[in-house]
């Protein structure tokens, strides 16, 4: 007899137990990380959407459920192979308390998971469901910086534009009615992500053509940018024309998801213009039955997952087991040659946190000052990490002080990195003006750098390595019209001392 059109392949009956099981075994793993996720969802309005992508992947897989099920399963075991990779990719990122690393690293598995097991031809149709899932992971703190200095320069220039004077310092300018300054909250992080995850499904949903999805999902991305730097120039000048009673505070941020709100839903309704009408299915061809998964095939390639999975949780509980390092113990830096010891700087201290020891104090020589602050780290985790991006030489809250500049310099000098992070903070209603230059850069195990990323897979590889994850900030700071010699001149006489005393502080593991 034969089965009704649409009706389920029988070899589902083998597979969809077992993927499910796996789903429940890829969870009861990686339970940590999930929850880590859902944290930073609840608690972030930038990723609160997040809780509605789960939800929307399942009804996108519901929606074509008849003709998911009509076509059998195929479980292919070289699709179980990169699982090695992203549960690699996991180890590394708990290794390094990455948690975007181990997030995505977690998403990509589950995803392998369900291509091994239904294989290529079932998997193209969940091509785009499980490509979803990846913007449940909290990520894009990253270009909050650079955005922020996007939307400042944006907005200074059309002040200017507007025949409004201006005086800007980095985030922060001075207009005749008023001080204004970027902080997170007027990077545009949210909006873009907000609008890059809607967009994605808009496309996805209205278009058939591969260049009408991306071409959409691109607009997506860049209108938001632009809507921010409008938005923000549109608030200044609101408060600049109403001497400051209205677009501040809580009102400031009402009106920008206003205008955020018709920005978009403009972008949405000019996008539905062109949309597409699917294609009209196919008639189905007679062919050869296709071979189905045997009881074999389909528990290994489960098993092969289950096991492959399961080994990055392991390895990191026995390298965690073998790290036994006792507390931090940080010598005082004798002054360097030609130096002495001095009188303190500035009060200013970085924005850095979970140190796990600290040491801060001052030089000076002929009469020029610098100040010298480490933090080190041992036992990393979540909440006590060195690369982070809440660690900053000046948080956008410190109300005290600010960065008004970045750069990067080559020392050219013994016992230092190849290039240091340089920065200029300046200090709020100082009367005189205090600003300071600062050189910044990472002391890994004995590897210099100021790369973020590099600093981060150092102390990856070093933990694989069953040395630790010992790792350190070094920032040397002084008075800005005395720091281009004096910064130098200190950095290269005090290197090897400040090299040593960190490796005497590793030893001491």
């Amino acid at each position: 007899m034969k089965p009704p059109a649409n009706a389920p392949a029988p070899a589902w009956r083998l597979v969809l137990p077992l993927l499910l099981g796996l789903v429940v075994w890829l969870f009861y793993w990686y339970w940590d990380t999930a929850a880590a996720m859902v944290g930073i969802w609840y608690r972030s309005e930038t990723y609160a959407h997040a809780f509605l992508v789960p939800p929307i992947t399942l009804w996108l897989i519901w929606r074509q459920r008849a003709s998911i099920l009509a076509e059998p399963p195929r479980t292919s075991l070289p699709l179980a192979l990169p699982v090695a990779a992203t549960t690699l990719a996991w180890l590394l990122g708990e290794l390094t308390a990455v948690n975007a690393l181990t997030q995505f690293a977690l998403v990509a598995t589950l995803a392998l998971a369900i291509m091994a097991l239904l294989g290529p031809t079932v998997s193209k149709r969940l091509a785009f469901p499980l490509a979803f899932l990846f913007f449940s992971v909290p990520f894009g703190d990253f270009m909050m910086p650079k955005l922020m200095e996007w939307t400042a320069a944006f907005t200074v220039q059309a002040l200017r534009a507007s025949g409004v004077p201006v005086y800007q310092e980095g985030l922060q300018f001075i207009i005749p009615s008023g001080h204004w300054s970027v902080v997170e909250a007027c990077s545009g992080i949210r909006y873009i992500i907000a609008s890059l995850t809607v967009g994605t499904l808009f496309a996805y949903l209205n278009y058939v053509s591969l260049r009408r999805r991306l071409l959409f999902i691109g607009v997506s991305l860049i209108v938001p940018i632009i809507a921010n730097w409008l938005r923000a120039y549109l608030i200044v000048m609101l408060g600049h024309l109403s001497g400051n009673r209205i677009a501040t505070g809580v009102d400031h941020l009402i009106y920008g998801w206003l205008f955020f709100g018709v920005v978009v839903l403009i972008m949405f309704l000019i996008g539905a213009r062109w949309s597409e009408e699917p294609a009209a299915a196919a008639p189905p061809v007679e062919t050869a039955a296709a071979p189905v998964p045997t009881t074999v095939s389909a528990w290994l390639a489960a098993l092969a997952i289950a096991l492959i999975a399961a080994a990055g949780p392991v390895a990191f509980a026995v390298i965690e087991r073998m790290d036994r390092a006792g507390p931090v113990t940080l010598a005082d830096l004798p002054p360097p040659a030609g130096w002495r010891e001095g009188a303190a700087l500035p009060a200013w201290q970085p924005d850095f946190s979970g140190a796990a020891g600290e040491l801060q104090s001052a030089f000076e020589q002929d009469g020029q000052s610098v100040g010298l602050y480490i933090g080190y780290y041992r036992h990393q985790d979540y909440q006590h990490k060195l690369v982070t991006s809440t660690n900053t030489l000046a948080a956008s809250a410190n109300k005290q002080w600010s960065i008004v500049a970045r750069d990067a310099v080559a020392p050219e000098s013994p016992g230092l990195p190849e290039r240091v992070a340089a920065a200029e903070l300046l200090a709020a209603g100082g009367s005189p003006e205090v600003r300071l230059k600062v050189w910044q850069w990472y002391w890994i195990d004995g590897h210099l750098t100021a790369a973020d990323a590099d600093a981060t897979l150092t102390t990856a590889l070093s933990r694989l390595a069953g040395r630790g994850d010992d790792a350190a900030v070094v920032i040397l700071y002084a008075p800005a019209d005395a720091a281009a010699t004096a910064l130098p001149a200190f950095a290269a006489a005090a290197a090897p001392a400040i090299n040593r005393l960190l490796a005497a502080a590793r030893e001491q593991r």
